[in-house]
């Protein structure tokens, strides 16, 4: 059967695939249109799983909220770099992620991976897909949702590498986003002091000892030393206990009470947050380019 150009063109605009990689596929498939894209989708997943273990430490924070402010969804999809995260078919992979995360619910990573997208694949089938057609790979890493009955939900993206959200009961939208923007600025740990690890708690008092003692100052002053800074301490990584970024004179726990509001949770990304970056080896990517890796 003749290869025509309308038939390499109607496959390339339903795979997104390349001219050549599309004519090849035609050619093997003798025309056929839909076992070609059926042997190109197969070979895709091969490509997919051939990249799953290449490190993904770039990529985009995606955020969802609902009309009413009571339901919002964060996710994290990784690429392997930053060029390939500004990519329209990545951010509006992210996009479609989140919108559907925010509309189904999913208990957890798995189920939000097997969601069917307005596309009519799943999250996975159109990420590998995304994999073929781009050559990195990319991970849909992570995902976190918060939902009130009775209260207002607000969240503040930093580009799009940080993402924020806080949930309130009392106060309104603007207080709620203030609050988001805060926590993108000043990355508590936790609420309040009372919500800090005993783990982190013990440990941080054994490195404020250390330096007291050190000092050389009597026994009776290195105790209110290490009380003093150990004060400080939890009240740099508690919510409450931070300055206000907008008021450093005032305190988040005296902005949410002169607001009559109380933070319910906080949710942070950071995109590539805890991931091991590779170091960078020009001359080792132009010799496995070479190579075809």
């Amino acid at each position: 059967m003749a290869i025509t150009a309308a038939l390499v063109k109607e496959l390339r605009e339903r795979t997104g695939s390349g001219m050549m990689e599309c004519k090849k596929a035609l050619v093997e498939a003798n025309g056929d249109i839909e076992v070609a894209i059926e042997e190109m989708r197969k070979s895709g997943l091969a490509k997919a799983d051939k990249k799953a273990d290449r490190i993904t430490a770039e990529g985009i924070i995606g955020i969802e909220v609902s009309a009413d402010n009571k339901h919002a969804v964060m996710v994290e999809v990784n690429s392997e770099t930053d060029f390939v995260a500004k990519a329209d078919d990545f951010v509006n992979f992210v996009s479609a992620v989140a919108k559907k995360a925010l509309e189904a619910q999913p208990a957890d990573l798995d189920a939000l991976k097997q969601l069917t997208l307005d596309s009519g694949d799943t999250v996975e089938t159109v990420r590998q897909a995304l994999v073929a057609k781009i050559g990195e790979n990319i991970q849909v890493r992570r995902f976190t949702s918060l939902n009130t009955d009775d209260g207002i939900i607000g969240f503040y993206r930093h580009g799009d590498r940080i993402g924020t959200m806080v949930q309130l009961k009392g106060g309104n939208e603007e207080l709620a986003k203030d609050l988001a923007m805060h926590v993108a600025a000043n990355r508590p740990q936790a609420i309040s002091p009372d919500e800090l690890s005993q783990e982190l708690l013990d440990k941080e008092r054994d490195i404020v000892a250390t330096q007291a003692r050190d000092s050389g100052k009597p026994e009776n002053i290195i105790e209110k030393m290490i009380e003093g800074r150990m004060a400080k301490f939890v009240n740099e990584i508690s919510l409450v206990g931070q300055p206000f970024v907008k008021d450093p004179d005032v305190t988040v726990e005296k902005l949410i009470k002169q607001a009559g509001a109380s933070i319910e949770a906080f949710e942070f990304f950071e995109v590539g947050e805890g991931i091991e970056k590779a170091e960078d080896n020009f001359a080792e990517e132009v010799m496995a380019q070479a190579r075809g890796k």
